[in-house]
């Protein structure tokens, strides 16, 4: 079996190889043009899949397998393709991981060979994938979209490389390395490839891909930047094209001289102290004792004109009491009487006292805050909060409930 197959690659290699100039034609083109000269070349090519057609009608292009392979190798650039089907593959890693362990157990060593050598090649093969991916979005950025000619294209490119980029990130979530740690068991060789390795290569290309998005969002806000200042640029092209007698005003007749026409350094400085001069300091004070406050002239005119005071007692004076202090202190006085709690609200409504709720709440709760540290201990202050209706997370106090500890 092993030397049917070196022999079928050999003559692949060799077919390659001798109409190497007609695939690359080919590759270059996008389409084989057939001629009576490579009649015979295309037909070998079409008969060993090397060329094929989509449809009857079509011309015919390389197939994808062969495409990919040229484009790896000479690191294309043009190339704009993600593969981010991991789904796919890690459903075929443990559909072999699962072979391999079966062969294991039933002791068929060389079926276990053949299956640890398919799923060797399967990881290589995504690591790889993933990897490619990487490489084609860092290829892209570092020429900074190059292929296309317009700043709208590089727009859309930019917006496609996020969508890949989100796509690929996407699908690396699709790894759940408990299941495959649970998948390898107790086997050292799929240990070592589905968790191990796999690992590495998500961490590697997590960070790339963070770095990616990081530097396609700079790239967009360069671009976006570009674009506005070219839309300005043939918005005024375009205005003098339809006014041809256009010109520009002289800017120093205005009265808010642009920015960009206001270059010059104003001919006079603006005036101020210079402190650090000892030489003026006798000029300074001067003028610090020439600065007169209002009510220091009012007061000097009274005692220009002669004025007379006598000092005496002070009188005596106390504050007015309205009456809400004396109610709180009734009112604690109360819940010093009751052995239960005592509501706010209830003792207004009972008492009829006049107050309005809001002031009485607040000076029930200003009286308890008001006294000592050892009287407010033998308190105990419970408010009712009610939620706002309007502005979610904000609370109000609707009722204070007083007890006696």
């Amino acid at each position: 079996m092993s030397d049917h197959l070196h022999d079928a690659g050999k003559r692949f290699l060799s077919l390659l190889s001798r109409h190497s100039g007609l695939v690359m034609d080919t590759y270059l083109a996008g389409t084989a043009e057939v001629t009576p000269d490579n009649a015979k070349a295309v037909d070998k090519l079409v008969q060993n899949g090397i060329l094929k057609r989509s449809e009857p009608n079509e011309p015919l292009r390389l197939a994808r397998p062969v495409r990919q392979l040229l484009e790896d190798a000479l690191k294309d650039e043009r190339n704009r393709q993600v593969d981010a089907n991991v789904g796919s593959a890690l459903a075929t890693l443990k559909t072999l991981a699962g072979h391999y362990k079966e062969a294991l157990h039933l002791h068929d060593y060389p079926a276990a060979d053949v299956h640890l050598q398919e799923l060797q090649e399967q990881v290589f093969g995504l690591k790889e994938s993933l990897r490619y991916s990487t490489r084609s979005l860092w290829s892209r950025i570092n020429n900074e979209f190059g292929y296309v000619g317009t700043i709208e294209a590089k727009i859309r490119e930019n917006r496609l490389a996020q969508d890949q980029v989100i796509e690929l990130l996407a699908s690396l979530e699709l790894f759940r390395f408990d299941e495959l740690a649970e998948l390898a068991g107790d086997a050292r060789e799929l240990r070592r490839l589905l968790v191990v390795g796999l690992q590495h290569t998500l961490v590697d290309c997590t960070q790339e891909m963070a770095v990616v998005q990081s530097r396609l969002l700079a790239l967009l806000g360069r671009f976006r930047e570009i674009q506005g200042r070219t839309r300005l640029l043939k918005g005024f092209l375009l205005h003098c094209e339809q006014h041809p007698d256009y010109k520009v005003g002289p800017h120093l007749e205005r009265v808010q001289v642009p920015s960009l026409f206001n270059q010059a350094e104003a001919l006079l400085a603006p005036a101020s102290v210079d402190v650090t001069q000892g030489d003026e300091e006798h000029t300074l004070l001067q003028l610090v004792s020439q600065i007169r406050r209002p009510e220091r002239e009012a007061a000097d005119a009274r005692l220009a004109h002669g004025e007379a005071f006598e000092l005496g007692q002070v009188a005596d004076y106390t504050l007015s009491d309205d009456g809400l202090k004396q109610d709180v202190d009734r009112f604690y006085c109360a819940a010093i009487d009751r052995a239960e709690p005592l509501s706010a609200l209830q003792y207004l409504q009972q008492q009829s006292l006049s107050w309005p709720e809001e002031a009485w709440l607040y000076q029930v709760i200003g009286a308890f805050d008001s006294l000592p540290k050892e009287q407010q201990d033998c308190f105990a202050l419970d408010p009712t909060l009610q939620d706002h209706p309007v502005f979610s997370g904000n609370k109000y106090i609707e009722d204070v409930r007083v007890a006696l500890r």
